[in-house]
C-alpha cells in the first residue's frame, strides 16, 4: 500500500522583527551563529502557474546555499536570464515542474522562472519526467545520484543553430494575447478547411448535377408543343322529372359519367386505340427526339403507356363538371390530331355508357307490354269459347224461368182460392168445380215443369249457373288483362321519356388549337426544381450520416 504524495505549499513567511528579514540577493550571507528563516520559494505572476484563489506575492530576495554562492552571477545577469526564460513561452505546467525539481535538488528559487534558471545553471533539465514518488523531498545534505540515460545540461548543441537568448521582451499579457491569437488562427484554419470540404461536397452532389440538369433542359431537351382543350358531359333536359333528381344541376347528375370518361382517356385501352388510329408510338420513336424522351424502336405497350401518361394530362373539375385535357407532342399538328382523336373516343364512350342502360330499360318495358297483350288475348278467347258452348245469356234464361215460376205460382194460388170458394157452397156447381180443379192440376204440372227446368239450369257441371260462373270468371280475367295492358303501355311511354332524359351529350367547350411556341421543357423552373431535389437529398444524407456518426462515437 502506497501513500499519496503531497506537495508542499510555497508561501512567504514574513518575520516579525527587522532583523529576521532575508538579506537581499548578492549580499554576504548572515553569520552562522544567527538563526535564519527557512528559505521559501516565491511565485511570480504567471497565467499558467498561479494557483486559483491565491494572490501572487511580490518577489523577495532569498538567501542561497553556500554551494550555490560560489558562482553566483550578478543581479543584472540573473534578471537578463529570467527575462530570456520568460520569452521562451513556457507553460504553467512546465514552470510547476521546474519548481518541484528545484525543491527536490535543495535549491531556493525566488520564482518559477528563477527555478528554471537555477536548474539550468546546476546542469539539470527542469522538464525531465520523473516518478511522482521521486518528487518527495529528501535529506538536505544528500543529492540524488544522476540516473542512467538522464539528459544533463549543458549538452552539445548542433552546429548552425544559435542558442543565444532573444533580445525581444514580452510581458505575460502579450504572451497570453499571442497564444490566443495562435488559437484563433488555428480555429480559422480549421473553419476554412471545413468550409472547403463542404463546398467540395456541395459541388459534387448538388451543383454539378444541377448544372448538368440545366444543360439538358436548355440545350438537349426536345421542345414539346401542347394543345389544350375542354369538354363537358351533359344530360338531356328533364322537364317532367320529379323528386330530388330534378332539383340537382345537370353537371352533378353526370358526375359519374365524367369520371368514367376521365378514367377511360387515361387508360391503356385509349393509348392502344390512339396508336392504331394516329400512330402514337411511331411519333415518339422519332430519332429527332432527345434520348431521354424518345421511345425505343418497337416499344412495348407498358413503356409507351408511361410516355402516354407523361404527355397526356387530363383533369376533372367536380364543381364545374368540366374535363380539361392537355396533349403534348414534338409537332403541334400531331398534338392537335391526338387531342381530336381522344375527344372522339370520349364521345363514343359517353354514348356507349348511356345507350346500354336505355336499351335495357326499353326492352324490359316492351316485354312487359307484350306479355300483357298476350294475357288479354287469351282471356278474350276463353270468354268467347264459354259463350259459344251455352246460351248467349244464361243469366237472362234463369231470370225468365224464375219469372215464369212466379207467375204460375200466383195463378195456381188464385185457382186454389176459387176452388175453395166453390166448395164452400152447399150445393156447388159440379161443372164449375171440375173446371177449376182441372185448371189447378194444369197449373201444378206447369209449375213442376218450370221448376225442373230451373233445377237443371242451376245444378250440375253443365248447368246454366255453372256456365254463368265460368263466364263471369272469364270476364274478370279479361278486365284484369285489360288493366295490366294499360299499365304496361303507360310504363313503356314513361320509360321512353326517361330514356330520352338519360341521354348524355359531350359538348366541347374549348376546341384544340395548334400551338406556335413550345410549352415544354420549362428550363428555368425545372433547373430550380432539380437544385431543390438534389439539395434535399444531400441534406437528408448528411443528417443521417451525422446522426449515425454521433451514435457510433457515443
Amino acid at each position: 500500500m502506497t501513500t499519496k504524495p503531497k506537495a508542499k505549499k510555497f508561501r512567504v513567511r514574513r518575520s516579525e522583527t527587522p532583523s529576521a528579514q532575508p538579506t537581499p540577493e548578492g549580499a554576504p550571507p548572515a553569520p552562522q551563529g544567527e538563526p535564519q528563516p527557512r528559505p521559501r520559494a516565491v511565485n511570480l505572476p504567471n497565467p499558467g502557474a498561479q494557483p486559483q484563489g491565491q494572490a501572487a506575492p511580490q518577489p523577495t530576495p532569498q538567501p542561497q546555499p553556500a554551494a550555490a554562492n560560489k558562482a553566483r552571477p550578478t543581479p543584472q545577469g540573473a534578471e537578463a536570464a529570467i527575462d530570456a526564460i520568460k520569452r521562451e513561452g513556457l507553460t504553467g505546467r512546465q514552470l510547476r515542474m521546474a519548481r518541484r525539481m528545484a525543491q527536490k535538488n535543495n535549491l531556493a528559487p525566488t520564482s518559477d522562472y528563477d527555478a528554471v534558471r537555477l536548474l539550468r545553471e546546476a546542469g539539470i533539465d527542469p522538464f525531465q519526467r520523473t516518478n511522482m514518488l521521486d518528487l518527495m523531498p529528501s535529506d538536505k545534505g544528500a543529492k540524488p545520484p544522476a540516473k542512467a540515460g538522464k539528459v544533463q545540461l549543458p549538452q552539445t548543441m548542433p552546429l548552425g543553430k544559435s542558442n543565444l537568448p532573444s533580445t525581444e521582451t514580452m510581458s505575460p499579457a502579450e504572451m497570453r494575447a499571442l497564444e490566443i491569437g495562435e488559437i484563433q488562427k488555428d480555429i480559422a484554419r480549421r473553419r476554412r478547411r471545413r468550409l472547403l470540404l463542404l463546398l467540395a461536397r456541395l459541388s459534387a452532389f448538388v451543383f454539378l448535377p444541377t448544372l448538368f440538369a440545366g444543360w439538358y433542359f436548355y440545350s438537349v431537351a426536345t421542345p414539346m408543343y401542347s394543345t389544350k382543350s375542354a369538354f363537358l358531359v351533359q344530360q338531356a333536359d328533364s322537364t317532367g322529372g320529379g323528386g330530388l333528381g330534378g332539383l340537382l344541376p345537370a353537371q352533378l347528375n353526370s358526375n359519374q359519367d365524367a369520371i368514367a370518361v376521365q378514367d377511360y382517356l387515361t387508360s391503356k385501352d385509349a393509348m392502344i386505340r390512339l396508336d392504331n388510329d394516329v400512330g402514337f408510338k411511331d411519333h415518339f420513336s422519332n430519332p429527332e427526339i432527345d434520348p431521354i424522351q424518345r421511345l425505343d424502336e418497337n416499344p412495348s405497350n407498358e413503356k409507351a403507356y408511361k410516355v402516354y401518361k407523361k404527355f397526356v394530362k387530363i383533369g376533372y373539375d367536380p364543381t364545374e363538371g368540366s374535363i380539361r385535357m392537355e396533349v403534348s407532342a414534338a409537332d403541334p399538328e400531331i398534338a392537335t390530331q391526338f387531342s381530336k382523336a381522344l375527344i372522339s373516343y370520349a364521345e363514343q364512350r359517353v354514348d356507349d355508357l348511356s345507350q346500354r342502360k336505355r336499351k335495357d330499360q326499353l326492352r324490359d318495358a316492351q316485354n312487359s307490354l307484350d306479355t300483357a297483350k298476350q294475357e288479354r288475348r287469351n282471356a278474350q278467347i276463353e270468354l268467347v269459347r264459354l259463350q259459344e258452348s251455352t246460351v248467349l245469356d244464361p243469366e237472362g234464361v234463369i231470370a225468365s224461368l224464375r219469372q215464369q215460376i212466379t207467375n204460375l205460382e200466383i195463378q195456381l194460388q188464385e185457382k186454389q182460392l176459387q176452388l175453395a170458394a166453390l166448395q164452400d157452397n152447399a150445393r156447388p156447381n159440379k161443372a164449375r168445380v171440375e173446371g177449376v180443379q182441372g185448371d189447378v192440376r194444369r197449373l201444378q204440372a206447369a209449375l213442376a215443369t218450370q221448376r225442373a227446368r230451373m233445377t237443371e239450369a242451376t245444378a250440375g257441371e253443365e248447368s246454366l249457373a255453372s256456365k254463368t260462373s265460368q263466364i263471369q270468371i272469364a270476364q274478370a280475367d279479361l278486365a284484369a288483362a285489360d288493366l295490366q295492358m294499360q299499365t304496361a303501355l303507360q310504363t313503356l311511354k314513361q320509360t321512353e321519356l326517361e330514356a330520352n332524359r338519360q341521354v348524355r351529350y359531350l359538348t366541347t367547350s374549348v376546341d384544340p388549337v395548334s400551338a406556335q411556341d413550345p410549352s415544354y421543357p420549362r428550363s428555368f423552373e425545372n433547373t430550380i426544381l432539380a437544385f431543390l431535389i438534389f439539395s434535399g437529398i444531400y441534406l437528408m444524407i448528411s443528417l443521417t450520416a451525422s446522426i449515425l456518426r454521433e451514435q457510433v462515437s457515443s
